[in-house]
């Protein structure tokens, strides 16, 4: 049986029937996924999209940045988190009768 992609499809087209966010929201938001998950075909189409319903080169660099800035941070935070569970693991020294003594 072949891949059947109905369900995802209609997801997709029902979230985005929304009218919370205007079309160029849902563009910047799509373009910022599409950089942050890395397919570069995806974002060549985004951009093309954005460039069509007036969204300026200089507003796509900036969301760009922003972007970037944004992934750079989380990289920062999820490395610094997991420097402090480490450390948090870090065995306890006695001193005592656990550790060997000093030659």
């Amino acid at each position: 049986m072949a891949y059947d992609d109905t369900l995802i499809v209609n997801h997709i087209k029902q979230t985005h029937d929304t009218d919370l966010l205007s079309e160029r929201e849902k563009h910047l938001v799509g373009l910022a996924v599409t950089m942050t998950r890395g397919c570069q075909v995806c974002t060549r189409n985004r951009v093309e999209k954005a460039r069509d319903i007036g969204i300026s080169d200089d507003e796509l660099n900036a969301l760009i940045a922003v972007t970037a800035a944004v992934n750079s941070g989380v990289t920062g935070a999820t490395a610094r988190v997991a420097f402090g569970m480490l450390d948090q693991e870090a065995p306890a020294e006695c001193g005592d009768t656990c550790s060997p003594s000093p030659k």
